[in-house]
């Protein structure tokens, strides 16, 4: 794998955005944190309307700087995660990162005392008209804000919590090397965390397998350490959110983003319900792949021959463009400026950040981390973080600061829709049979992935952190057989399992971002829904551009029925699904 200072410049992202050096960023950091003691003189005042407006204005601007400076310090990380300087870097910022939320713990405290009359008055007041969404927070959260001390006290601990991703990200994407696998013919290929995607769609089943094994086994050889690093993950979020009066620790991270447990059991209930299309996917892959039984390893496999999708960097930016068209000029004029302007750092380097995401604050363009490899699997994920960076851009661009910031709920929605524009588009173009097979396999396959999967991390997570809260000991024996029986459930008997896969759980990041993962499905549900809108009704776009430009105006459940999208009826769900089996159908009229 390339070193870093071998990737030609046009292919790094510009961080100057942020800073322009490291330099600008030990400066800027400096300054900021010699403004936080200023906050110590409001503490106490903050009955009086026009210093509360004062110090929110001064916490915004310096949030604003902070968060700029972040961003730098972060992705100069995730350019080289053994980088001293950079590490150096990340660790100041904590410290100062720490010291603000120590100090301004009283704001929240002070003003959640305020009566809920006053509280609505102020909402209502066209003078703090940005903080409006703050005030209707500060009246819903009045029974799990703390006292002035305690509130203190957890700012205070936050400093040594939190480091089990960091561990986990260390681990994985530094120390982590997983050696070399052989093919059906005998020959050694290096395998590691970005090359993993590659092997697992090659055409060499014996490739397949010891991949999937070479990965999962080598958790698997650490999975004391990485159970018992996840187990206090999961620890901290059950104590949490017992310390702030949730009644578990799914209910804390549904109720801050002002979602919805009835939606979230309503996805785990129509996709066990809908399984049946995962067994059907799999069992179309195997007749299409002449083999007498599909194993896990063969998820990824082609199912036909002679369509090997290789594109270019700049090809897949074209392609991109032509396939989300239908949502305007100017959101295809953006996707000319994140390439022109660097928002994208596109090729693997040696200790980069393995996978793909997108990341953004205001102020500031977003940017995109890739790790592109020129296979369509790699065009659909930087036509998903597009679309997040381009959520992001006009979310930004058309919402105060305050407002602008829009939850996980909804982020995985503009991503999704932009794969499915992608794939209908490129289904048009398909003139043969094989073409159009390859598509609906890609579709299913996202819609295993994202949906069905997702959905069982989801229930495995649930199952971690209910198992603690029910104070029944978590061990990695436990953890292991519980991931498999979900593993065999969502798979399905017919499908061959590998012993090694009962480790996977152990190299998912995600898990350290306790319950995100089953917002990749309901992202898909909606996108798929808003996608099949955008290309049969007329003007919906603007419908749908209004949702990307809404930042965090509203709660995310409202939010979504901007666009049409309404995930507490169970139609929203069915019609994806209808989707699903569509797809599914026309495949078995090709055979």
């Amino acid at each position: 794998m390339k070193n870093r200072s071998e990737i030609e410049e046009k292919y790094k992202w510009d961080l100057t955005k942020f800073c322009t050096d490291d330099k600008n960023f030990y400066e800027r950091l400096k300054k900021a944190e010699g403004q936080i003691e200023g906050f110590k003189s409001y503490e106490g005042k903050l009955s009086d309307e026009k210093t509360l407006f004062e110090c929110l204005e001064k916490e915004t601007a310096l949030v604003k700087e902070l968060s700029l400076v972040a961003i730098y310090a972060h992705l100069r990380l995730c350019e080289d995660n053994a980088d001293r300087n950079s590490n150096e870097m990340n660790e100041k910022l904590s410290f100062v990162l720490a010291k603000l939320s120590n100090t301004t713990s009283f704001i929240d405290v002070e003003v959640s005392k305020f009566s809920e009359e006053k509280l609505k008055a102020l909402q209502n007041n066209k003078k703090f008209k940005n903080y409006s969404r703050y005030f209707e927070g500060i009246i819903r959260d009045k029974k799990h804000t703390l006292s002035k001390r305690e509130e203190l006290l957890l700012s205070k601990l936050s400093e040594c919590m939190g480091g089990d991703s960091s561990n986990f990200d260390k681990f994985s994407d530094v120390d982590l090397t997983f050696g070399k696998i052989l093919d059906e013919n005998g020959k050694e290929h290096e395998l590691n965390q970005s090359n993993f995607s590659i092997y697992r769609e090659s055409k060499d089943r014996t490739l397949r397998k010891n991949a999937y094994k070479g990965i999962n086994g080598k958790y698997g050889e650490f999975i004391n350490f990485l159970a018992s690093n996840y187990i206090n993950n999961v620890k901290e979020n059950c104590v949490l959110a017992k310390i702030r009066k949730y009644k578990s620790a799914l209910s804390a991270s549904i109720y801050c983003e002002e979602a919805s447990e009835e939606v979230y059991n309503l996805l785990i209930k129509k996709v066990r319900e809908n399984v049946a299309l995962a067994y059907e996917y799999f069992e179309l892959k195997r007749q299409m792949l002449g083999l007498d039984k599909f194993a896990v390893y063969d998820n990824f496999a082609p199912v036909v021959s002679g369509i090997d999708k290789k594109f270019s960097y700049d090809e897949a930016i074209e392609v991109i463009k032509q396939a989300v068209s239908v949502l305007g000029e100017d959101y295809v004029k953006l996707i000319d400026r994140a390439k022109n302007e660097r928002w994208i750092d596109v090729f693997p380097n040696k200790n980069k950040d393995s996978g793909a995401f997108s990341s953004g604050t205001f102020g500031a363009t977003p940017v995109v981390l890739m790790n592109f490899e020129g296979n369509l699997d790699g065009v659909f994920t930087l036509a998903h973080e597009l679309g997040h960076a381009m959520h992001t851009y006009l979310s930004n661009e058309n919402q105060p600061i305050q407002k602008s910031d829009y939850v996980i709920f909804v982020a995985e929605v503009a991503s999704n829709v932009n794969e499915m524009l992608l794939l209908h588009y490129l289904l048009g173009k398909a003139k043969t049979k094989k073409e159009k097979i390859y598509y609906f396999d890609y579709f299913l396959n996202q819609m295993k992935s994202s949906i069905f999967r997702q959905t069982m991390f989801a229930e495995f997570e649930q199952f971690a952190h209910e198992e603690y809260e029910k104070e029944n000991p978590l061990s990695a024996e436990l953890l292991c057989e519980k991931y498999k029986e979900l593993n065999d459930f969502y798979f399905g008997d017919k499908v061959e399992q590998i012993d090694e896969m009962k480790y996977e759980w152990a190299r998912i990041p995600h898990f350290y971002r306790s319950f995100y993962v089953y917002k990749y499905a309901t992202g898909l549900i909606c996108a798929i829904n808003i996608s099949n809108k955008l290309l049969s009704e007329e003007n919906f776009a603007k419908k749908y551009l209004k949702f990307l430009s809404s930042g965090c105006s509203k709660d995310p459940i409202s939010l979504l029925k901007i666009a049409d999208c309404d995930l507490t009826k169970e139609k929203t769900f069915d019609d994806a699904f209808a989707v699903c089996k569509g797809y599914i159908d026309e495949w078995k009229k090709l055979m």
